[in-house]
């Protein structure tokens, strides 16, 4: 005899089955599947707005004023997101309710879009920026949690492959849903893919006091001030964090440069504006690549070295756009996401390395902040500049590159004295 199908008794059960979810998303493997849909979803949500955006206004001008309102504000969030992280006794579950802020936001921006005054629509994306480090910084921070010991080197190499794939598949869906479905569509879809992570991130562990000798939590008693300032004093403080903060805030500058310059590059060199764009996927595939080698042998170079040589290979991109030929400029295209992708994972096991546990997710949030802003001012002054002369626009964002090189040897040494956290 055929079983009846009972909806209310299926909803019955669903209490149990959540309260047995953090069991079956424990570990490394749901880590990394949330991260990277959390991911593909944020790297999907920019192109998605932009596109939306003219679709539903008609001005370019506003297309990428949304885009800008929804990176530029991640400075101010990201210290204040990371510190409440640090703080929470279960940071998964606010990393999740971000999550959910994140993807409603991108909802909000996105229903306000020729209903609303466009003011009104920005200020929502502005405010939904302030929550992109949870995607970034604020999901990586809590790997040490999920993996211990000789395991985090690793777990940190694919970790940072999840954004290379991010970068690979977001903007390709952004385009392909926003050619089937509609720009607002992809929209939607971002927002689907930055939800679907809620579960991985609900399923966190719990803090459970000093990862790798690091000193116990703050106690209930210190204010959130206090640990803003303490944040910042161990960023600025430890020369270590200094030094990979300042190279990898000033590369991405140099990335956003360099992207402002795409369209004009793909249109002069490889016969059309789109294929321009089609060149950040094949930067995403090689960082992907250098990534997955790297996860292979996690300790053959000092991340310390990758970060400064990261940030020099990464110059040769728009030095060789220089030459205007094709084949060089892919290949320079190639050359710079072996610089890129390795160049995160550097970062991030300097961070792991250096951060006091009770300021971990702060200093990863903190730094997620302010290389999305620095992405987008770099974009924003290299524009311009690519309007009236792309030669110029190359130089600056291959000055740039080397800028970030240099500024790492311009921080004093990590043996040099440093101011505890």
């Amino acid at each position: 005899m055929k079983r009846r199908y009972s909806f209310p008794a299926h909803l019955a059960g669903l209490p149990a089955y959540l309260a047995r979810l953090p069991a079956h998303l424990a570990g490394l493997p749901a880590h990394l599947a949330g991260a990277a849909v959390a991911r593909t979803g944020d790297e999907m949500a920019g192109p998605a707005l932009m596109l939306a955006g003219l679709a539903l206004t008609g001005s370019t001008a506003d297309a990428s004023l949304l885009l800008a309102g929804v990176t530029v504000s991640a400075v101010l969030g990201g210290p204040v997101l990371g510190s409440f992280l640090d703080r929470a006794a279960r940071p998964g579950r606010l990393l999740a309710a971000a999550l959910a802020l994140y993807a409603a936001g991108l909802t909000a921006v996105l229903m306000g879009l020729g209903r609303l005054p466009f003011a009104l629509t920005l200020a929502a994306a502005v405010l939904t920026g302030l929550l992109g480090p949870a995607l970034s910084g604020g999901w990586t921070a809590q790997l040490p949690a999920v993996v211990r010991g000789d395991r985090l080197d690793r777990a940190n190499a694919l970790d940072a492959m999840t954004f290379g794939a991010a970068g690979l598949a977001g903007p390709a869906l952004a385009g392909g849903a926003a050619e089937a479905l509609g720009a607002p569509a992809a929209v939607v879809v971002s927002a689907v893919l930055v939800a679907l992570a809620l579960p991985a991130a609900w399923a966190l562990p719990a803090r459970t006091g000093p990862v790798r000798g690091n000193p116990a939590p703050r106690g209930p008693t210190a204010s959130p001030v206090a640990d803003l300032v303490a944040g910042i004093r161990a960023v600025a403080g430890r020369p270590a964090l200094a030094r990979a903060t300042l190279t990898s805030v000033l590369s991405c500058t140099a990335q956003g440069m360099l992207t402002a310059c795409l369209a004009l590059l793909g249109e002069r060199v490889l016969g059309g504006a789109g294929r321009g764009a089609m060149l950040l996927s094949c930067t995403a595939a090689s960082a992907l690549a250098a990534d997955a080698v790297l996860a292979r042998f996690p300790r053959t170079i000092a991340p310390d070295t990758i970060l400064w040589a990261g940030a020099l290979v990464q110059a040769v991109l728009p030095a060789a756009a220089l030459l205007g030929h094709p084949g060089v400029l892919v290949a320079a295209v190639l050359v710079a996401g072996i610089g890129e992708g390795p160049q995160l994972v550097a970062l991030f096991a300097v961070r792991h390395r250096e951060a006091p546990d009770r300021l971990r997710s702060q200093i990863f949030t903190t730094g997620a902040g302010l290389k999305i802003t620095g992405f987008a001012l770099g974009a924003a002054v290299a524009g311009p500049v690519a309007a009236r002369s792309l030669s110029g626009a190359l130089l600056l964002a291959a000055g740039t590159a080397v800028l970030a090189a240099l500024a790492f040897f311009a921080v004093p040494a990590p043996g040099d004295r440093a101011v505890p956290a």
